[in-house]
């Protein structure tokens, strides 16, 4: 029986502006392109979806739902780094990784021994690692 763990960090982008950022924790975050350029949400935080923000949204609708949000522009070189460090945590695991995103990932754990060879332990585990490692947060 194959065992796969869908990873998926949990507002990836904004996460990371936030812990880079300490000072924008508890605010609603969004990163993404200029409202005054058509510019759309990439990302936001749970703060920001609590006024109806969401990714792919019109940055310029975001503000009218949300008008205290905070925009950040896309730090592409800073998440792609944050992603090799998580994926590199993966691969600790097992070497079967599919990457589907920079923050969203699928590993076939079916031949890991780590854990009692439990998919919801190595999971638990993983996720700990991240928070503990790189203090953010994963669903799995």
């Amino acid at each position: 029986m194959r065992k796969i763990i869908h990873i998926d960090m949990d507002c990836f982008y904004a996460a990371v502006e936030t812990r880079e950022n300490p000072s924008l924790k508890g605010k609603a975050v969004s990163v993404g392109g200029k409202p005054e350029s058509r510019g759309v949400v990439a990302a936001c935080n749970y703060e920001a979806r609590a006024f109806g923000v969401h990714s792919a949204m019109p940055m310029s609708q975001a503000i009218k739902k949300c008008p205290h949000l905070i925009m950040l522009p896309v730090n592409m070189k800073l998440y792609r780094a944050v992603s090799v460090k998580i994926q590199a945590i993966f691969r600790e695991y097992t070497h079967l990784v599919q990457p589907l995103s920079l923050d969203e990932a699928f590993l076939d754990v079916s031949d890991c021994k780590q854990n009692q060879g439990s998919a919801t332990l190595i999971a638990r585990a993983i996720r700990k690692r991240i928070l503990d490692e790189h203090h953010l947060t994963a669903s799995a």
